[in-house]
């Protein structure tokens, strides 16, 4: 396992605590740019975690940075380093960088690493220039998703007006033990026409995937255009549009 990875079980995971010494505190937290991570099977993953930190004698910097899920308390994240900017004598913004190589995931812990997705929280420790510190989890809540995949093909290309297409596709995820995209079973996707010429795409209608992921359905074509489909995600699953499968009229 590379990177500094570990098995972690964090015990205070369910509820804030925090403890240390002096005035010196985290007064905002964004991670991410306040946007979800997603982590997929290949790519590593880096974001960064953006603490205002504020003490009457200036800010040293932090000694501390570590985030876990909120319902079970693990953890695949490393935490790479941090820089500190200053905007007031009394005011800094340290930010810390967090990695994972998806290959590291599934020793990180001992269950089931794809339970690992959904609410995480951030912990850090923070120090201030005359030696005063604070210790503070549960600073702020992010999602953590697997990445998803969606396809779409219309046949039959070209298609006559007021013919039936038929528009097929299949919705899968991250599945962190394994390193493969899987099916994902049971969710609603709205599939999407967008008319030749014009600018936005509009819901035509919502279909459930089936047990590998599959998805079908039949319209009848009035125009050319461009079809797709659109997964809102879920609190563990990325968000996901397919590409459009623009089809002509014959």
């Amino acid at each position: 396992m590379g990177g500094g990875a570990v098995a972690v079980l964090l015990l205070t995971a369910t509820g804030a605590h925090a403890e240390g010494r002096g005035d010196v505190r985290v007064v905002s937290t964004v991670v991410n740019g306040g946007a979800n991570v997603t982590v997929g099977t290949t790519h590593k993953v880096t974001f960064p975690i953006a603490l205002t930190v504020k003490d009457n004698s200036g800010v040293k910097g932090l000694s501390r940075v570590s985030t876990f899920n909120r319902s079970n308390g693990y953890g695949f994240f490393d935490w790479t380093g941090s820089t500190c900017r200053k905007k007031s004598a009394t005011t800094s913004v340290c930010t810390a960088t967090m990695s994972v190589d998806p290959a590291w995931i599934a020793a990180s812990d001992d269950i089931d690493s794809n339970r690992v997705a959904g609410t995480w929280m951030v912990n850090a420790t923070v120090n201030a220039n005359d030696g005063d510190y604070w210790i503070s989890d549960s600073l702020a809540d992010y999602k953590v998703k697997r990445a998803s995949r969606l396809t779409t093909d219309a046949t039959p290309e070209p298609v006559a007006k007021g013919g039936k297409l038929t528009i097929t596709g299949k919705l899968s995820r991250a599945n962190w033990e394994t390193l493969t995209y899987q099916g994902f079973a049971g969710q609603d996707v709205k599939l999407q026409y967008r008319k030749a010429g014009a600018a936005h795409y509009s819901t035509v209608k919502t279909v459930r995937t089936g047990a590998a992921g599959q998805l079908s359905t039949k319209v009848t074509v009035t125009s050319a255009g461009s079809w797709r489909w659109y997964f809102p995600g879920t609190t563990t699953t990325a968000r996901i549009v397919s590409a459009g499968d623009a089809v002509v009229l014959r």
